[in-house]
């Protein structure tokens, strides 16, 4: 699979600590195998997390077992495509990295809809 940004260039790494991406390699890089497409590259807010956590996804507790040490607001992590839609439709979608985040989010939602949550844009 093509894994470059939505400028089409290579990704950068959206986070290390916690390390995030489908992969765990601090990517948001996919394949077919990532059901949750973990496209975008988002900066976490407690807002976010309480939403997030509201829809059945807590990511914010931690998880030993899978040596996760949960979330907390301005960690960077690769957010599922839809639940980043969700957020934004319900008026608490966090910033993003475009640099960091994968071209294949172009496939669900439009780059117009995303450049005013960017943080790495000039």
């Amino acid at each position: 699979m093509n894994n470059k940004n939505v400028f089409n260039e290579d990704l950068t790494l959206c986070g290390d600590n916690p390390i995030t991406g489908f992969f765990r390699d601090g990517c948001c890089n996919t394949d077919t195998t990532d059901y949750g497409e973990h496209l975008i590259c988002s900066v976490m807010t407690d807002d976010f997390l309480a939403f997030s956590k509201q829809k059945g996804n807590d990511l914010s507790t931690p998880v030993p077992e899978f040596n996760f040490q949960g979330l907390k607001e301005g960690d960077r992590w690769c957010l599922c495509a839809d639940r980043w839609r969700e957020a934004y439709e319900n008026g608490c979608a966090p910033q993003i990295y475009l640099l960091s985040t994968n071209s294949q989010i172009l496939k669900k939602i439009p780059l117009d809809i995303l450049k005013p949550f960017a943080i790495d844009l000039d």
